[in-house]
């Protein structure tokens, strides 16, 4: 597990590469797809912290949620303060609010 920065820059420098990965969808407890991260420009960085997320925790809890709260850094404070302008930081938000944990399934190329 890293130390993450107050940089995401940074800290995207320190998590594994999403090359290889066409997306990662995020299932429910009854696996339901309720969310898909696709590898394109403007998603890219999400991407890395999820797939890092899924290969550091069993499952997208609490815990998981913070520390990836942790790595998005700067924009986590942004995501606060400007709802709905970080769709997948506020998914992390939700779940340390008390939201259901969440599977992420990574799908390759």
């Amino acid at each position: 597990m890293i130390q993450p920065t107050a940089s995401f820059k940074e800290n995207l420098q320190l998590i594994p590469s999403i090359e290889g990965l066409d997306g990662i969808e995020l299932l429910d407890s009854s696996g339901r797809v309720t969310a898909r991260i696709d590898n394109i420009p403007g998603k890219q960085g999400s991407l890395a912290v999820y797939q890092y997320l899924a290969q550091t925790f069993e499952t997208l809890d609490a815990e998981a949620a913070s520390h990836g709260l942790a790595v998005f850094a700067e924009h986590t404070e942004d995501a606060r303060n400007r709802p709905g302008a970080h769709p997948n930081i506020d998914l992390l938000l939700e779940i340390i609010g008390g939201g259901a944990p969440l599977t992420v399934r990574v799908v390759t190329k």
